[in-house]
């Protein structure tokens, strides 16, 4: 895939040394001329362009045009946001994803279609309101307009769901575990998987069903 990241600090930097790993092609653009040159001699010339992400120009120059993905990673949500409405519509890019720095700004991301916001913001506060122990979800991503969101829960010896086949599972309405990681390993979840205490499980689960999810995996209190 070509993925172009707007947007070179730390997450754009930490993301692109995980793609290019992974083999894709990949393209960061920062306008900071200083960081720029520090990106190019960390990853090499051809994984970075200087330019302003928000200018059509640039874009046309890093050829969003065949972008198959974009994201806009920047520290401004307004940047974010018109990196991301103009891959959308002007270069009908198929998947954008945004950083929010604001989590009171995603309802606007959603309302011009970005599907796929996270908010760092937004996961710790959810880790501070639940005080997340075994059991719990943390939300780490949304899709589809913010209607279903991405969870992942550490099981405890306790939860309901170890020692079961996923098939044996009653899940709420369109949620599905479909990962999991056990002892620094990660595997699909089929329906014949079976969770152990410790597992850490990865599901998609609608906004409205995160709740009934919780007390499938949470321990009997």
């Amino acid at each position: 895939m070509y993925l172009i990241l707007v947007g070179g600090g730390n997450v754009g930097t930490n993301l692109a040394k995980r793609l290019i790993a992974s083999g894709h092609e990949v393209l960061i653009l920062e306008k900071n001329p200083a960081q720029n040159q520090r990106l190019a001699n960390l990853l090499g010339d051809e994984f970075v362009m200087h330019g302003d992400g928000c200018e059509l120009h640039t874009q046309k120059t890093a050829g969003f045009n065949r972008a198959d993905v974009v994201v806009a990673v920047t520290g401004e949500d307004e940047d974010n946001l018109v990196v991301c409405q103009l891959a959308k519509s002007i270069w009908q890019v198929e998947r954008v994803l945004a950083r929010v720095n604001d989590p009171g700004h995603e309802e606007i991301f959603r309302q011009i279609g970005i599907d796929e916001t996270v908010s760092a913001t937004g996961i710790i506060h959810s880790l501070i309101e639940q005080q997340i122990g075994g059991d719990e979800l943390v939300p780490v991503g949304a899709l589809h307009r913010g209607h279903v969101e991405v969870v992942e829960s550490v099981l405890s010896s306790r939860s309901p769901v170890v020692g079961r086949a996923v098939r044996d599972i009653q899940l709420p309405v369109g949620t599905f575990f479909v990962y999991y990681m056990r002892d620094g390993n990660g595997a699909t979840v089929d329906g014949d998987t079976v969770f152990r205490a410790g597992d850490m499980v990865l599901a998609l689960v609608p906004i409205n069903q995160a709740g009934a999810l919780r007390d499938v995996l949470a321990a009997p209190s």
